[in-house]
């Protein structure tokens, strides 16, 4: 496909035919071989690179340790806990022949690492004095996916995924919250999306936990797009694989576990969350690239002027690069960065270096503005903190005015039919979830922490039973 002949879709049009569009005009992603694959090009796992970066910093401060466990995964080990099993099978990649031959016991490709990693744990695990152990993997996982959509829902994905063993109920109810606290503040303060940190479902909750935790944020489709999850597995797994410790009383007990995960998903939620019909608006903190700097023109002293602007800021840390592509016009090189959504362009002619001064274009409101030369440092955090700071709030609004408060099935069909979620009492009956599911395609998505013990007795807004709980409810990616 020509790409400088290829028009993007504006966003305010068509979200899905825009975000498409985005998957080769900002050279994020192509569509690989195998149906369901899609390859991460440079650019957007450079982004998964710095939100890796991120995470790993901060579960690294609490004592997590990176470990890498085998991909393939005996079947007889999925099948100890009866209800991941049920939960996954679906989904199951499975090979039967290796080498050649069949093999005498079939393989998953990892879907997930619980049931590998659980089998190692009961080998490690003796004493109370090996806990709490905290573990995590960068991987990728495979779940044959029938519906997929590029870096949403695809067949293979990479995530981390983090797993722990405790000793207490209550510490792996507390190791799970911090989890979520920990995606909370990704979402918030680096990815500048305005997570909602709720409660699942029973129905909906991860195949074989207790319960689960999620980060859901909310697209300007109407669609709410699950961006993180935490779960505690309580003893579930330990009793399948028979991981038991002796207590500080020399009796052996159970233990108790977490796991918790992010995927590529996350950048799926920025590229869609923050986009404009323009293209992508990527958050100043995990922008592989902060600031591009265009010479006007071709001329010597336009780039030494270029490259010393360069150097300045790239000593205080920023991630900077030079367009020095002059086959192309300006205008066409403008739209390029625009399109790829760096947050800061700073443009460099005769008249900025008479002036001592620099023309910069922020990338979320497309206004220029001039920088004295001289101030280039402060000039530049200020408006990268500015452009985090508003995409942020920007999200947050967004999604205030895509949840509505609703109280019957009427209501209910009102906000769906205008692309917003719904916030209602529900009665929490796995029936009733079912029939919303039938009859409107939509699903719970959390009850958010702070409703989770304001219990009150209200009516379902769709059974009209009775309702102890607010929930958010709507349809999904």
């Amino acid at each position: 496909m020509n790409l400088e002949k290829k028009q993007l879709t504006k966003k305010s049009k068509d979200i899905s035919r825009w975000y498409l569009d985005l998957m080769e005009l900002a050279d994020l992603a192509d569509y690989a071989p195998v149906k369901g694959t899609i390859v991460f090009r440079p650019y957007s796992y450079a982004v998964w690179e710095r939100i890796q970066k991120i995470f790993d910093a901060m579960i690294k401060e609490d004592g997590v340790e990176n470990a890498y466990f085998p991909l393939f995964i005996p079947y007889s080990l999925l099948k100890k806990e009866k209800q991941h099993i049920q939960g996954f099978s679906p989904e199951l990649a499975i090979v039967t022949i290796g080498g050649g031959e069949e093999l005498s016991e079939k393989l998953v490709v990892r879907p997930t690492s619980e049931t590998i990693m659980y089998s190692m744990f009961a080998k490690w695990l003796k004493s109370y004095q090996d806990l709490p152990l905290k573990i995590n993997q960068w991987c990728s996982v495979v779940r044959w996916e029938k519906r997929t959509y590029p870096f949403l829902r695809t067949m293979e994905f990479l995530w981390q995924e983090g797993h722990t063993a405790h000793l207490e109920k209550n510490e792996a109810e507390s190791m799970a919250l911090k989890a979520l606290s920990w995606y909370e503040k990704l979402y918030k303060e680096y990815l500048a999306l305005h997570p909602l940190a709720g409660m699942k479902s029973h129905t909906e909750k991860f195949a074989g936990a207790e319960k689960t935790y999620a980060i859901e944020t909310v697209i300007e489709s109407g669609k709410a797009l699950q961006a993180a999850t935490s779960h505690n597995l309580g003893q579930n797994f330990s009793k399948a694989f028979n991981i038991r410790v002796l207590d500080k009383k020399n009796n052996l007990q159970y233990v108790w576990q977490t796991s918790w995960g992010i995927s590529t998903r996350s950048l799926g939620a920025v590229f869609l969350g923050h986009g404009d019909d323009y293209g992508l608006i990527l958050p100043p903190k995990i922008a592989p690239i902060q600031i591009i700097i265009l010479p006007i023109e071709k001329k010597d002293k336009l780039l030494k002027k270029t490259q010393e602007i360069k150097e300045k800021l790239s000593n205080k840390t920023h991630r900077v690069r030079i367009d020095t592509n002059f086959n192309k016009g300006l205008g066409w090189r403008r739209n390029h960065w625009e399109i790829k959504g760096v947050p800061l362009r700073i443009e460099i002619g005769e008249k900025e270096i008479k002036e001592k001064t620099l023309t910069a274009v922020n990338r979320l409101t497309l206004k220029k503005q001039k920088i004295e030369e001289s101030t280039i440092y402060d000039a530049v955090d200020q408006i990268l903190d500015q452009i985090q700071e508003d995409l942020y709030e920007r999200s947050r609004r967004k999604t205030e005015k895509l949840i509505v408060r609703i109280t019957d099935k009427q209501e209910f069909s009102q906000a769906l039919a205008e692309k917003k979620l719904a916030q209602a009492w529900w009665c929490e009956n796995p029936d009733c979830e079912k029939k919303i599911k039938e009859e409107t395609k939509a699903t719970t998505r959390v009850i958010e922490l702070e409703q989770i013990e304001k219990k009150s007795t209200k009516s379902c807004f769709f059974c009209r039973k009775k309702a102890e709980r607010i929930w958010i409810i709507g349809r999904a990616y």
